[in-house]
């Protein structure tokens, strides 16, 4: 009961101090979010795999939970192109029951991501590893659409990236001019109309226009060669009833990678999203609270035959550009849909593939993020490594190998970077106590540091590595001493590896008949060491807060 407190979706203080005013730009932005939504939800569908009206009741379902439950005020949901490439490979596998049940099992992390208050850290993401796998989402779109864009004469696309290149090159002479010229038209429009419109979205535009031009070759020229989705699907216009997918102990395991993947996939993109909203309208967003709404949103989405959902970064923006105020616009954005899907949804029928694919490689170059892959380039060679292997196995595998590897070889080099600042320092002869001090009066004495007596300083957390910058640090002493000081007051903290590593080093030095002292421990990192028992291997007297008092115990055993 506790942990659902943190669910408080921004539309309940959002109609607190509600007004005719905003109800009017909430209604003004969500007609224009609706119709800016509907050709990308048709071509979403379709390049993942499914009939066009799977991509609107998406957004329709989920457009509608997130906002109503969501945790951001301008946030607009609904399927999009970041998920493309991992749903179209749960279909080809496992069917689209599997995808269902896939979709449901990610909703169900999601609530939990937000149940359990993780929803900063999904913020925490490595960014190569954001821009390498979004990158590769990017190729692997503009890859899909090369057949529909141009026309091509393939009967079967090959699934492998390079191999799908191969057949296209092969068949590039089968290309119909037609279709190739409304493909190429429908990216010139989509690319200059915000040169002359900022409302009007130019996918919208292309597709009217498009699918005119094509009514008109193919009446009053005889152009017969023209795809429309007509061809390829049949278009219902009817509201689907809910039905739960057949679940199987068998499927939810096979589906767990895929699944985990589009929760990741869904959290990024949907916190992303609010965060740039947050940016431009001045507001902050609960995170928790818009994992839990998006987690609602794809377990609603399945059961009505729809497809993963998030937020739409580009759709917000569209939203708050047009005076969206609140979450009724995201309302009112998916009853326009609705409405669309009702009554007009028959229509959709004569828009040509070629323009649908225009528009996707519109979106692919737009996630591309290339700019970004360039700055990257002149970071440390390590973000380089995780930019190029996420790119590179999210086109030539799949998203989920991607983001697997990714996310290991950014906790590795993690690892790596953060052993190699933790450093440890040897004094010879003597120290100076209060080199830190910052007064002027502080007293300039140093301790002289006797024979049989080794000093260490640790500067850093003390895990994995500083246990073997010990071992190559006490040989420089040979086996002289009999007591050996371990200066710990620049640990911020001391984990399970960390506590290991110092038994061990303990353990060892007791064998070779060396006596311990701990000095400056901080009281975070003697709670650990208390808790861990850390005492019956270090007595108490021989951990010490300051190195006045290490120094006075080291020399009474040294003595003793």
């Amino acid at each position: 009961m506790e942990s659902l407190k943190l669910f408080k979706p921004q539309l309940v203080s959002s109609l607190r101090h509600y007004n005719q005013k905003k109800f009017m730009a909430d209604l003004m932005a969500g007609i224009i979010v609706g119709i800016v939504a509907l050709p990308l939800a048709i071509a979403f569908g379709i390049a993942s795999g499914v009939s066009p009206e799977k991509g609107i009741i998406t957004a329709i379902v989920g457009g509608l939970i997130v906002s109503l439950f969501g945790g951001s005020k301008v946030q607009i949901g609904g399927p999009t192109g970041a998920f493309i490439v991992i749903i179209y490979d749960i279909i080809q596998n496992y069917g689209l029951e599997g995808l269902a049940i896939a979709t449901l099992m990610a909703g169900i992390f999601l609530i939990l991501l937000g149940i359990l208050k993780l929803g900063t850290v999904i913020q925490y993401i490595p960014y190569p590893i954001i821009v390498g796998f979004t990158s590769g989402i990017a190729v692997t779109i503009f890859t899909t659409q090369i057949k529909d864009l141009f026309g091509l004469q393939i009967d079967q696309v090959p699934a492998d990236f390079i191999e799908k290149w191969g057949s296209y090159i092969q068949h590039f002479g089968t290309l119909d001019l037609w279709t190739a010229l409304i493909g190429i038209l429908s990216i010139v429009i989509i690319t200059i109309t915000p040169k002359f419109s900022k409302k009007i979205p130019g996918s919208l535009i292309a597709i009217i226009l498009m699918t005119v031009l094509a009514l008109v070759l193919k009446q009053y020229a005889g152009v017969t060669t023209i795809e429309t989705i007509g061809d390829r699907f049949s278009i219902s216009n009817e509201l689907p009833s809910a039905v739960a997918p057949a679940l199987s102990w068998d499927t939810i395991q096979n589906l767990i990678g895929p699944a985990t993947t589009i929760a990741i996939l869904g959290a990024i993109e949907s916190l992303l999203s609010a965060t740039v909203a947050d940016g431009v309208i001045g507001a902050h967003h609960n995170s928790n609270t818009e994992l839990i709404a998006q987690g609602i949103a794809n377990m609603a989405s399945p059961l009505f035959g729809g497809i993963p959902a998030t937020g739409a970064i580009a759709r917000t923006m569209t939203n708050i550009n047009n005076g969206g105020k609140t979450p009724v616009a995201g309302v009112i954005h998916a009853i326009v849909l609705l409405l669309i899907f009702l009554f007009l949804m028959p229509l959709a029928k004569y828009i040509p593939m070629a323009c649908l694919a225009g528009v996707l490689v519109v979106v692919s170059y737009g996630m591309s993020g290339w700019r970004s892959c360039l700055s990257i380039m002149r970071n440390p060679k390590s973000d380089i490594i995780v930019l190029i292997t996420t790119f590179l196995l999210t086109i030539i595998f799949n998203l989920t190998i991607a983001i697997e590897v990714g996310l290991l070889a950014a906790c590795l080099l993690f690892m790596k970077r953060m052993s190699e600042i933790t450093e440890v320092k040897v004094f010879e002869h003597d120290i100076n106590p209060y080199e830190d001090v910052m007064y002027h009066d502080a007293p300039e004495e140093h301790l002289e540091i006797p024979e049989g007596i080794e000093v260490y300083e640790i500067n850093g957390p003390y895990f994995f590595g500083a246990g073997n910058k010990f071992e190559e640090m006490m040989s420089t002493f040979g086996d002289r001493s009999k007591v050996r000081v371990i200066r710990m007051r620049k640990v911020p903290f001391i984990d399970s590896t960390g506590i290991h590593n110092l038994t061990n080093l303990c353990m060892m030095s007791k064998k070779a008949g060396i006596q311990i002292v701990l000095s400056g421990v901080t009281q975070k990192v003697h709670e650990t060491l208390t808790k861990a028992h850390f005492q019956e291997i270090v007595p108490e007297e021989n951990i010490c807060s300051h190195i006045d008092g290490a120094m006075a115990r080291a020399k009474e055993l040294l003595n003793s």
